[in-house]
């Protein structure tokens, strides 16, 4: 563990996001457990490192000030950065542009609409949330497309599996598998890797 790196979080999608990324990145970090049950998101030390009181939020105590990052897909692109060749290729060109454009359709067209489904059921407009969480099955269904090799991006392991995975796994259990076997070969192979169960496993 690292205490110059801090990561604050829970067992979310975002968090598990976050964690992966560090993980298969390579960067050494302290967990910190947020417990949204007791509600210590709320917390005022908490809300002074992330003001919305939402996880997960990574403290980077190297810098001066302190970094701190407030957005999951925001703590991706940090681990990256950090140790560039880990979550996508390091030279510019079409491989660099295919991680990219993988990892956005994910942000964009899978989790985004996500999220839209949580909020629309938290305000009791459920047929709104149904829609929503149907359009993430869609995607996820139509992003077996990608899978001409082994990984969402092509044959090697990045940032686009990392949002992938951490959606997909959050409706596995509505997804018919048996339809999509290159889906399913994609997303055990993925499970199975130590750096992604240490991720999944963070905030236990």
């Amino acid at each position: 563990m690292n205490d110059l790196i801090e990561l604050y979080g829970a067992n979310t999608g975002n968090s598990f996001r976050a964690a992966i990324a560090l993980e298969e990145a390579g960067i050494s970090y302290t967990p910190r457990k947020v417990d949204l049950w007791a509600h210590e998101q709320r917390d005022i030390s908490y809300k002074a490192l992330n003001p919305a009181g939402k996880v997960p939020t990574l403290v980077d105590h190297s810098e001066t000030p302190a970094l701190i990052i407030n957005q999951s897909n925001a703590i991706i692109q940090y681990a990256d950065a950090k140790v560039p060749g880990q979550l996508a290729p390091i030279w510019p060109g079409p491989e660099t542009v295919r991680v990219f454009d993988r990892y956005f359709f994910f942000v964009t067209d899978v989790i985004a609409p996500s999220h839209a489904a949580f909020f629309l059921r938290q305000a009791g407009l459920d047929d709104a949330a149904a829609v929503m969480s149907e359009r993430v099955i869609e995607q996820l269904i139509f992003a077996e497309g990608f899978l001409t090799e082994e990984f969402m991006a092509g044959d090697r392991f990045s940032m686009a599996d990392i949002s992938a995975f951490t959606i997909a796994s959050s409706v596995r259990d509505r997804l018919d598998w048996r339809s999509h076997p290159r889906l399913a070969d994609w997303f055990h192979a993925i499970e199975a890797r130590p750096a992604v169960q240490r991720g999944l496993n963070a905030f236990q």
